[in-house]
């Protein structure tokens, strides 16, 4: 049902991220398709792409993928290559603390971007605590054990190779990125809430202010979604963004809590506007 439903928004169907990601955009791909569905022959463009989920669910022939973090990056350049991992990997505690200080060995040395290191952040990502990535601000990634019964680890990813070849990936800040008129940019900045430490630099109401007026100069289709907090969409709608009311799946929470989130999608210049 769900491949017939993607189909009939006329998106390709969707390729698992290869990532866990917390606060993942897979949910919200069906919602962005009825945009996207209109601009296909645009390139898609993503200023903070994370785990990957909107661009493996829109499936875009061509797309330029940022984010601020360079070990994201590193890994899904590999992955365009046709990576293949050959470490250990088991759900261990002491194995998956041997590797945490091997990888920031390797960020410390230089060698952030090498194979070795795509392929121990992917094992950090399966492994460690609600696949939360997290980095202190020497650059080191802390997150801990994540204590799961079992974990399902992939060593190949050539399914991705063909998706990805036309996609390319940079690391930056959103504002360096080269854009084109017609792009079709998508953007999902960390929550207007609390934790933002998912680089060694922060993400601060001053950026989500600086990202919202980037993109609303944009003369191309924009898409943002955050959490629906008010001065969120008093920013929004003060720049001229129509505004879409969700409710999100609270994907994590200390308390055991799952009420849906309120959430917003925001939109410009989009054909179904």
């Amino acid at each position: 049902m769900a491949l017939v439903a993607e189909l009939a928004e006329g998106v390709a169907p969707a390729v698992r991220p290869p990532l866990k990601w917390a606060g993942g955009k897979r949910w919200l791909v069906r919602h962005i398709a009825r945009s996207w569905r209109h601009e296909r022959h645009r390139r898609l463009v993503e200023p903070l792409c994370g785990g990957l989920a909107v661009a493996l669910g829109l499936r875009p022939e061509k797309a330029l993928l940022n984010d601020i973090n360079p070990h994201t990056i590193n890994f899904y350049r590999w992955l365009k290559k046709g990576l293949r991992i050959s470490l250990e990997m088991e759900n261990e505690q002491a194995l998956f603390y041997e590797y945490r200080r091997r990888f920031n060995s390797l960020v410390t040395d230089g060698r952030g971007d090498t194979k070795e290191a795509a392929s121990i952040f992917y094992y950090l990502n399966r492994t460690c605590y609600n696949g939360l990535c997290r980095f202190n601000r020497k650059g080191e990634f802390n997150v801990p054990f994540g204590r799961y019964k079992s974990i399902r680890y992939k060593c190949g990813f050539t399914e991705y190779r063909p998706i990805l070849a036309k996609w390319n990936f940079s690391c930056g800040d959103f504002e360096e990125l080269e854009l084109q008129a017609d792009d079709f940019i998508y953007a999902d900045p960390p929550y207007d809430v609390e934790f933002t430490q998912y680089a060694k630099e922060d993400f601060s109401w001053q950026d989500q202010e600086r990202l919202a007026r980037w993109l609303a100069r944009h003369p191309g289709p924009a898409v943002i979604s955050n959490q629906a907090t008010e001065r969120i969409k008093h920013l929004y709608r003060e720049l001229g963004f129509k505004l879409i009311p969700l409710k999100g799946p609270r994907l994590i929470s200390c308390t055991g809590d799952r009420t849906p989130v309120d959430e917003v999608l925001a939109v410009r210049n989009c054909g179904d506007d």
